[in-house]
């Protein structure tokens, strides 16, 4: 089957590893509706998509993503139809609209499978956030990052506000979003912002290699593990977590994936993971 196409982003596969490029160059990827239109789209064909092992999210050009563009303040349609309408999960309408734009990054959160970010140049704003949304950041030495939504008057509203407190602590994050902080690269690796931190010419390749490896791990065993250490932020008790690694477990250990490791172990060879 054919994948979709989009003007603003481009995506393809290799193997079971996906690449979503933010295609807008030109604007060093700034987010528009449109561009979150078509994130959420493809997030509702991939989210949960059985052949993806791991999906890498990169910028086209010298950026990951400069952020939010400025044309969208100066656009005439009201901040509802702007930011998605036509959502009735709140009684607000601009709410509603905040909240489907947000379903657009959500989804790199939720899919089964592991989502990286690979970023290089700038990662402001909406494209910072949206790197946020990702489970593991391989950032460029170089890149400059940080949430910058309190110069246009507003918040971090596509999930900064609350991813950023579970990787940094509440009091950094609250000082980065209210002083509109710009942070380098290695601050982003010192705070826990970027798991890994390499030069801009081996960035691409780096993720490219992690999102391989993670791929050739068992699928099951990397969706239940995902959902465990998950569950270790949600707010869960240890022992309420306890539970969810087991049930992640059970399933594991009634797989056909498990006989197979094993039998690649004894026969010293590559294993071969249906997902079963």
């Amino acid at each position: 089957m054919a994948e979709p196409t989009y003007e603003t982003l481009r995506f393809d596969r290799h193997g079971t590893v996906g690449w979503l490029h933010l295609n807008r160059p030109e604007k060093l990827n700034a987010f528009t509706p449109q561009m979150w239109r078509e994130l959420g789209e493809l997030g509702a064909h991939l989210r949960d998509d059985p052949d993806l092992r791991a999906l890498v999210v990169i910028g086209e050009g010298r950026a990951f993503s400069s952020g939010i563009d400025t044309s969208v303040f100066s656009d005439p349609q009201p901040a509802d139809s702007v930011l998605g309408g036509g959502d009735t999960r709140h009684a607000d309408p601009t709410v509603a609209g905040i909240l489907a734009v947000q379903d657009s990054y959500t989804w790199l959160e939720e899919a089964p499978y592991v989502t990286i970010a690979a970023v290089h140049g700038y990662a402001f704003g909406a494209g910072l956030q949206l790197a946020l949304a990702c489970d593991i950041r391989v950032v460029a030495r170089g890149t400059r990052l940080g949430l910058l939504e309190h110069q246009y008057g507003i918040i971090p509203d596509l999930g900064g506000t609350q991813r950023l407190p579970r990787l940094v602590g509440p009091g950094k994050a609250l000082q980065l979003i209210t002083t509109a902080a710009r942070i380098d690269a290695e601050e982003a690796e010192r705070i826990g912002i970027a798991e890994i931190l390499v030069s801009e010419e081996d960035f691409e390749t780096t993720a490219a290699e992690l999102a391989d490896s993670i791929a050739a791990q068992p699928p099951l065993a990397v969706r239940a593990a995902k959902r465990a250490v998950q569950a270790a932020g949600s707010g869960l008790t240890v022992r309420e977590g306890l539970v969810v690694e087991a049930e992640g477990q059970a399933v594991c250990l009634r797989s056909d994936d498990l006989g197979e490791a094993i039998a690649a172990f004894v026969e010293q060879r590559p294993p071969v993971y249906g997902g079963r």
